[in-house]
Parts: C-alpha cells; sequence; structure tokens
C-alpha cells in the first residue's frame, strides 16, 4: 500500500533561484487560479496586509516555482517576511531561506 507524498517533498525545488524572479504585482488586487485558491478566497487586495499575508503564505505552501514568479512580488516579500516567516512550516522558512540569502 502506498501512502500520498508529503506535501513537504520537493518544497526546495518550488522557490525560485533569486528575488531577481519574481515578477508579481506590488499594488491592486490579484485573483488566483484555482489550481491555487480551490477553496475560499480567490481575490486578494495587495493593499490589506492581512490579505496579502494569505495571499503569499497560498503561493509559497501551495504554489509552484512559476506560481511564485508570477504571483510574489520581490519587494512586498522583503519587507513583509519577517512577519510572514512565523506563519510557514519549518521546511518553507528553511527552503526560501536558503535558497533566497537575502530573506535569512
Amino acid at each position: 500500500m502506498s501512502g500520498l507524498p508529503s506535501r513537504w517533498e520537493g518544497v526546495a525545488h518550488r522557490v525560485p533561484d533569486s528575488l531577481a524572479d519574481l515578477r508579481g504585482p506590488a499594488t491592486g488586487v490579484v485573483s488566483l487560479p484555482v489550481h491555487l485558491a480551490w477553496s475560499g478566497l480567490t481575490e486578494f487586495d495587495l493593499g490589506n496586509r492581512l490579505l496579502r499575508m494569505s495571499l503569499y503564505r497560498t503561493i509559497i505552501t501551495g504554489g509552484g516555482r512559476e506560481d511564485a514568479e508570477t504571483y510574489l512580488n520581490a519587494g512586498i516579500l522583503l519587507a513583509d517576511w519577517p512577519l510572514l516567516r512565523r506563519g510557514l512550516g519549518p521546511s518553507y522558512r528553511k527552503a526560501w531561506e536558503g535558497k533566497i540569502s537575502a530573506l535569512g
């Protein structure tokens, strides 16, 4: 009997190579596709810190590298990381901080 793969398997491979790869918007409302927002909120106002944190947490924990590059903004990620990292599991923190030194 085979079990499901761990949701933390391959986390490091989902992290972009650098902050320069993050080309997401810095303002406005972001609408996520169903593969990322299959339940609950699908639109996130970047001007609202709680919604922005929820969006970033959704992308980091549930998205792939392409999703991170499309929806995350380097400047916002850097500014919000000290608080955002607290809401992530240790494997996500280690993967992101290990690959993008500016976050560590």
